[in-house]
């Protein structure tokens, strides 16, 4: 369980009026109430992590070009913003010499802030919010931390591996080379014999670290302690979705859907439980991956996709009020050309249970659950999203996410299910179509509507939500349907040059699915 319990309405009232006799009240509305609480509860002169954001954003909509042009666009954009609107920010932090730590990919600033320090913060005129860098916690699966473990020779391709087609892309020449692949989760077992082949950081006979891997746990850590210099797993979780993205160890344990791709890795969650800063810093390193010493940022070497298996409830500290700081995270990243794959999470069968950050976002690419049978699970959250008040239908699709095999720590093998095992079959579908149509790397929009039209929507489950029932193709409980890699890849084959528009005309090749609802 998370340090970071619930807490009520009430009491929340209660802890504000306590933090006002501490310091001299802030601007109104511009400080998050759990960090008023938080403060409340400790000694004075206690402090507590927070996140300042600065008001200035760039302009990254317009952005255009390849992949590595996006990327070193946004990258310049949203540096040299924050290099400029944090300047008298971090000099008055220097002065103070308090713990702080900048991000340039959102503008905002990490704080370790007393009373007064968040009263004077908020009193600033490069500020609008100061929000709470409360625990956030990886989506449970239905098996415990320790999987019971299955036998290391299986028979077969995996059967996600083999329900979405990838093994029939394979036998078309597309493993996922030349593409891509970043986690971040709980780590990653580096030299795991289903993934250090796949590693860009291994070469075949040595490994370097720089470019390839960023631990962002800077005290604790677990079995891998803090600042890892190189990949290190603490808890499981994230060395198997990395297995489900690419693994394969050469022999039996074909566990990935795209074994021909490359992976880099950054370490989001200490034991499970993570932090809104810690993302934040996973994701800004993966839109510029560093050097170990976190110099040298090189867009150039950021990845095609990313798969994120986590999410950041509103129990533990993310609500509307401080959603617009990820929010802008994400699509700053996708605004660069890079795919953001999201778990839906594990709170359905319920209509409106995607409320986490990611999955909530537009620009987020949001993965639901289905079975071997292409039932949808009855725990994969369901759309539309109300926790914003955009009522925004979700999830985009679904994927093999129940009783799924794939790689964990001390190079052995385990069984997971939820959301967080759907969402690298996705991550890995998307290496395997930009291995077949390499042109394509960098068009998210392109990309997804490619795997959403292709998506087989035969998923079983009777259900309406927001309006919209199951029946429908998308849908708000399995979005566009069950992840097709082949019928994906077998699209783009049938065209040179794709834009969105071109799948109303899919009706007339004949090989894809019928073109969806609204085509003239």
């Amino acid at each position: 369980m998370s340090p970071c319990r619930r807490r009520t309405l009430a009491a929340a009232a209660c802890f504000a009026c306590a933090t006002l006799a501490l310091a001299a009240p802030p601007p109104g509305g511009r400080v998050d109430p759990w960090i008023l609480g938080r403060l409340a509860e400790a000694a004075p002169g206690a402090r507590v992590g927070v996140l300042v954001e600065l008001a200035e954003r760039p302009e990254l909509a317009g952005i255009q070009g390849t992949k590595l042009e996006k990327g070193a666009a946004v990258h310049r954009a949203l540096a040299a913003v924050a290099a400029r609107s944090q300047a008298p920010l971090l000099e008055r932090l220097r002065e103070l010499g308090v713990p702080h730590r900048p991000f340039w990919v959102a503008n905002v600033v990490w704080v370790e802030a007393d009373a007064a320090l968040v009263a004077e913060l908020a009193a600033r005129p490069e500020v609008a919010r100061l929000s709470g860098d409360a625990p956030v916690r990886v989506p449970e699966t239905r098996q415990p931390e320790d999987p019971e473990r299955v036998p290391e020779a299986p028979l077969a391709i995996e059967w996600g591996v083999a329900k979405v087609n990838a093994d029939d892309v394979w036998a078309l020449g597309y493993t996922g080379q030349g593409v891509v692949v970043g986690g971040q989760d709980t780590g990653y077992q580096w030299d795991h014999p289903a993934l250090l082949a796949q590693y860009r950081g291994w070469n075949g006979a040595s490994a370097n670290h720089d470019f390839h891997w960023h631990d962002a746990i800077h005290a604790g850590g677990g079995v891998c302690g803090a600042n890892s210099a190189f990949p290190c797993d603490d808890h499981n979780h994230g060395t198997h979705t990395m297995g489900t993205m690419v693994g394969d160890d050469g022999g039996a344990n074909q566990i990935g859907v795209a074994p021909g791709a490359k992976w880099i890795g950054c370490r989001n969650m200490n034991v499970g439980d993570g932090t809104p800063s810690t993302y934040i810093e996973c994701f800004q390193w993966f839109l510029a991956p560093t050097d170990l010493a976190g110099q040298n940022p090189n867009p150039a070497l950021a990845p095609d996709v990313i798969n994120n298996s986590w999410g950041c409830p509103t129990s533990e500290g993310c609500h509307s009020g401080n959603f617009a700081v990820m929010q802008a995270v994400v699509e700053s990243l996708r605004a660069a050309g890079i795919v953001v794959v999201v778990s839906a999470g594990n709170s359905g069968s319920g209509c409106s249970s995607v409320t986490d950050p990611a999955a909530i976002y537009e620009a987020s690419f949001t993965v639901g659950n289905t079975t071997s049978a292409d039932n949808l699970a009855s725990s994969s959250s369901r759309g539309p999203v109300t926790v914003d008040g955009s009522n925004r239908r979700k999830p985009d699709l679904s994927a093999p996410g129940t009783s799924v095999r794939s790689s964990i720590r001390n190079s052995s093998y385990g069984t997971f299910s939820g959301t967080s095992m759907a969402g690298p079959h996705v991550a890995g579908g998307v290496a395997l179509l930009l291995s077949a149509h390499p042109a394509l790397r960098g068009n998210v929009d392109v990309i997804e509507a490619v795997i959403e039209r292709t998506a087989n929507p035969a998923v079983n489950v009777t259900q309406t939500c927001g309006g919209i029932p199951s029946s429908q193709i998308p849908n708000n409980s399995f979005g566009w349907g069950r992840l097709d890699v082949l019928a994906a890849v077998q699209a783009v084959l049938l065209a040179d040059d794709f834009e969105p528009g071109d799948f109303c005309r899919w009706d007339q090749v004949g090989e894809p699915p019928a073109p969806p609802a609204g085509c003239p």
